[in-house]
């Protein structure tokens, strides 16, 4: 190639190889067996040329490489070097990766589980380390030249993504930022406000995938591409993807009406013919078992592949399942490797502790080369996973969605059983981003010409709906920031309130809600426009019509407002009879889910809010906890109760009676149906309605009858324009209280924070007390009602065992959001405690609805869970794991997570207590060697 060059272009290419030799990047490629991609060298080349990077690029592209490229730079450079990640597991990984490179003396770790080396040039660390040393102000930031935020789109998790805008405002001007992301669709529109708040910011796009994505739906013993095969449209490169016709057909064929003999065709029965084809047709199409769906996609050689199951027993089933079939994908050589290496990572966990943790029958998958991966699993299991799967001596992996999230695991095949998952609150389809996340795994660069998303065929599934998930390749980024407690005392402390405000205002979140407006605005002057024509089209001759609609409107809203106080009349009735119910009484649950012969167990709780979550937890009238007839306990709400209801019997319910054992609900149900099965309630009868003799309504009539616009001929017609006229002019009032609450919403909601606080003598002014100066010490949800515990000396007297009794309180959160039984709660000291942190609580709840600092806006304080209470009682207590596991019916991973937030805020606890006249500090740090035991104490690092 050379030999073509002329004499002057050979010498311009040398001197650009010279000069490119000269740059850190040389030395840096060289490290790697592998050419880097162009957005890599671009990314890389702004790095050094001194500038701030965004890239955003689709999983498993190999965006980190320029991250790495930030380590390099600041070794070359004797600077330090932060890489930031948003979960623990993914730190370990980072931190393993570069002491391969680097060598253990060079690189340190910091979580809130582990710390390792922090002094080192590099360190690895969780994104919530690195804030909690800013607001400290860490010596460990001297010297510090590049962040890396890896993963920087769970900017958008509303629970954790302040912490991600806190770090990017926060960050000395002279760290040189790194933010690494999937692609997104706003990307230039982050990159634009990196640029604001961070200085020079190049944002380097990528939406190929290194390895191309087939995308297939697996319906009966049928693979079917999604996809036509892509041809060029006109000869302009630019190429269409049609959804394939022959899925298309078979959706049509499975979502008609199956057959029914009194169906009539043209007047005539369905010909036996037309049955038969219809019966042969329909015998194709089936949903795959998932052991079926391994051997298939072994047999065309699709392994290793990961299956999304959006539920944690979903996933052990499936495992089952696989096993029970017998399915085997390794061979003697591979299992005495898998045996080998999970026996020398388990080495630590004691004997009598394996057969709780079900050790062997998790080994005898793994040798079989199937897993599962969840958060319920022990990270050692599931660390121990991962390796094996990368290792490509596990095959199969049945996993949850958070597996997605970061974790290097990429696979030949992902499979997706369902495109709808639970949400928390209700159950959703995936997003595109979702889609887009989950199936990024598959195609493993370097290894895989390709990679394969598969869809199980499910009854009622849309090609089109899937397909346009597949096609939208990416999702926006949004700001969850919300001002905290912790945050406002810090903020205060290092910038006093006026410049405290004006940060919060260049935070994403108002960055967002500024550039808003600007479309909003342009809607309202539409708006105007629109008014103007629909005022023309509702003129009258005959007089002011506008007038007349308003009389219309009046007419109707006061209908509207009877009938309202109608139905709460009769809720308040319903309500009413619910107090007067005890338990033994059985009663006709007249509506709803649970509707019939019920028995009361319980009345259930008085008027009034139950937690925090206002808007959402807030009850009319008692819950009654009842055993339905059908054996359900359920606890009831007032929606199941429109009209009174009365007791039709009474019972008497044993006191050996379980509501947690079937065998103890089955027999109480039977009692309950032949007792009161043979009683018919009586029917409520309906009330004469309150519009018939009201006075406004019949005024309102009377004004209508005589307005000189009822009597037009076109009165029809002109209601409807004034009716789009008072639709589109309330649209555009809301429009305009939009934009008056977009413009300071964070520094608005601040100023309310800092009201508050100043009320309790956190804040003086720009002053911020010993009470703040605890509290700026105490990070998490419920941080202002640990620092409350703390001024009130809550916790002074208590053992170590009862306080991490106590402080699991302020970090857990059952998965549960309406458990029918109360938790079990150690008794004595501990309970007082956990009763008067619920009171104070209280105080809290009551003072924040007060300065309108609203939970439903993601602000303020959520009431203390005390469903992990006894377990961490018992473990502190060194009870053993099998004995604490039983009783808390909670999988071991989950009560290893739980243990070490509560050691962490224990932690943090232990240096925010006074440290004079009080048992706190002590006893804070005994009970963290108390719980730091056994499957909880096992290092994931290494």
């Amino acid at each position: 190639m050379t030999e073509d060059l002329t004499p002057a272009e050979a010498y311009a290419a040398a001197l650009a190889r010279n000069a490119e030799q000269a740059t850190a990047l040389a030395p840096f490629r060289e490290m790697y067996d592998f050419d880097l991609d162009p957005f890599q060298i671009e990314a890389c080349k702004a790095l050094e040329a001194g500038k701030g990077v965004l890239v955003a690029a689709p999983t498993g592209s190999g965006k980190t490489i320029v991250g790495e490229f930030a380590v390099h730079l600041a070794l070359t450079q004797g600077r330090k070097c932060f890489y930031t990640t948003p979960i623990k597991a993914l730190s370990n990984q980072k931190y393993a990766d570069l002491v391969k490179r680097y060598g253990a003396d060079k690189v340190g770790l910091l979580t809130g589980d582990n710390s390792v080396n922090g002094d080192a040039p590099i360190v690895v660390m969780t994104t919530e380390v690195l804030r909690n040393m800013l607001y400290a102000g860490s010596q460990a930031l001297s010297g510090l030249g590049y962040v890396v935020m890896d993963e920087v789109h769970y900017l958008s998790d509303r629970f954790r993504g302040a912490v991600w805008e806190e770090v990017i405002i926060h960050l000395p001007e002279s760290v040189t930022l790194v933010s690494l992301s999937a692609t997104v669709s706003n990307a230039e529109e982050f990159g634009d406000w990196l640029d604001t708040v961070r200085g020079d910011t190049e944002v380097i796009v990528s939406e190929s995938r290194p390895v191309p994505l087939w995308q297939h739906v697996l319906a009966g013993r049928r693979m079917y591409d999604l996809f036509e095969e892509e041809t060029d449209h006109g000869g302009r490169g630019a190429s269409r993807r049609e959804v394939n016709p022959d899925l298309l057909r078979l959706a049509r064929t499975e979502n008609t009406r199956t057959y029914n003999p009194r169906d009539r065709r043209r007047g005539k029965m369905v010909r036996e013919a037309d049955r038969e084809r219809e019966r042969r047709q329909r015998s194709r199409i089936w949903t795959p078992g998932r052991p079926e769906v391994i051997d298939r996609l072994d047999a065309e050689g699709l392994l290793p592949a990961i299956t999304f199951i959006f539920s944690r027993a979903g996933c052990e089933a499936a495992v089952q399942q696989c096993l029970y079939a017998g399915l085997r994908l390794n061979d003697d050589e591979a299992r005495g490797r898998v045996r080998e290496i999970v026996e020398a990572r388990t080495a630590s966990i004691p004997t009598e502790d394996l057969h709780v943790l079900g050790y062997y029958e998790w080994l005898e998958a793994l040798e079989r080369g199937i897993a599962a991966h969840h958060a319920g699993m022990l990270p050692t299991f599931k660390e121990v996973v991962e390796e094996l799967f990368v290792r490509g001596l596990v095959k199969a992996v049945f996993a949850t969605e958070t597996l997605a999230l970061g974790i290097n695991m990429p696979a030949r095949s992902v499979v997706l059983e369902k495109l709808v998952k639970w949400n928390g609150e209700q159950h959703a389809d995936i997003t595109p981003g979702e889609y887009t996340q989950l199936t990024g795994r598959a195609g493993r660069r370097g290894i895989d010409v390709e990679g394969h998303a598969v869809v199980l065929w499910q009854r009622g599934l849309d090609p089109g709906h899937l397909a346009g998930l597949a096609g939208t390749r990416t999702y926006p980024l949004r700001s969850s920031f919300k001002p905290s407690y912790n945050m406002a005392v810090n903020l205060v402390d290092q910038f006093g309130r006026h410049r405290s405000r004006e940060l919060l205002e260049t935070s994403f979140a108002q960055f967002q809600a500024d550039r808003s407006v600007v479309g909003i605005s342009r809607q309202v002057q539409k708006n105007e426009e629109g008014l103007e024509g629909y005022r023309e089209g509702m003129t009258c001759h005959l007089g002011d019509f506008e007038e007349y609609a308003r009389l219309r409107r009046d007419l109707k809203d006061r209908e509207t407002e009877l009938a309202k106080q109608g139905a709460a009349q009769r809720r308040a009735q319903a309500a009413g009879s619910l107090e007067k119910l005890k338990p033994g009484d059985v009663i006709h649950v007249p509506t709803g889910k649970f509707a019939g012969l019920a028995l009361v167990l319980d009345p259930g709780i008085p008027a009034g809010r139950t937690n925090g979550h206002r808007g959402f937890e807030h009850h009319d009238g008692p819950r009654p906890l009842v055993l339905t007839a059908e054996r359900q306990v359920k606890r009831l709400a007032s929606i199941d109760f429109p009209v009174p209801v009365e007791a039709l019997e009474r019972m008497r319910i044993p006191k050996s009676f379980n509501p947690r054992s079937p065998q103890s609900r089955r027999d109480l149900a039977s009692a309950l149906r032949s007792k009161a099965g043979h009683i018919n309630p009586e029917r409520h009868r309906k009330n004469r309605s309150a519009a018939a003799d009201d006075r406004e309504i019949a005024q309102l009539r009377a004004a209508l009858r005589a307005h000189p616009c009822h009597g037009c001929d076109e009165r029809e017609d002109h209601a409807r324009w004034a009716e789009r006229y008072h639709r589109l002019q309330r649209d555009t009032r809301q429009l305009e209280r939009r934009i008056e609450g977009r413009t300071n919403t964070i520094a608005r909601t601040f100023d309310r924070i800092v009201a508050l606080l100043t009320e309790l003598d956190y804040l003086r002014g720009d002053e911020v007390t010993d009470n703040g100066k605890r509290l700026a010490r105490l990070y998490g949800e419920l941080d202002l009602l640990a620092s409350e515990c703390l001024r009130d000396r809550v916790w002074e007297g208590l053992t170590p065992p009862e306080l991490a009794a106590c402080v699991s309180a302020l970090v857990y959160e059952s998965r549960q959001a309406d458990d029918a039984v109360a938790p079990k709660l150690p008794t004595g000291n501990a309970k007082a405690a956990l009763g008067e942190m619920v009171r104070i609580w209280g105080r809290l709840d009551a003072l924040e609805e007060e300065f309108k600092i609203n939970q439903a806006e993601g602000v303020g304080q959520r009431e203390p869970d005390l469903g992990f209470a006894w377990a961490a009682y018992q473990w502190a207590s060194d009870k053993s794991l099998d004995q604490v596991l039983r009783e808390a019916e909670m999988p071991a991973g989950d009560f290893v997570r739980w243990c070490k937030q509560v050691i962490d805020v224990l932690g943090q606890i232990a240096a925010a207590a006074p440290k004079e006249n009080s048992t706190v500090t002590k006893n804070a740090r005994k009970a963290v060697d108390s719980l730091l035991r056994g499957v909880v104490a096992y290092s994931s690092v290494g």
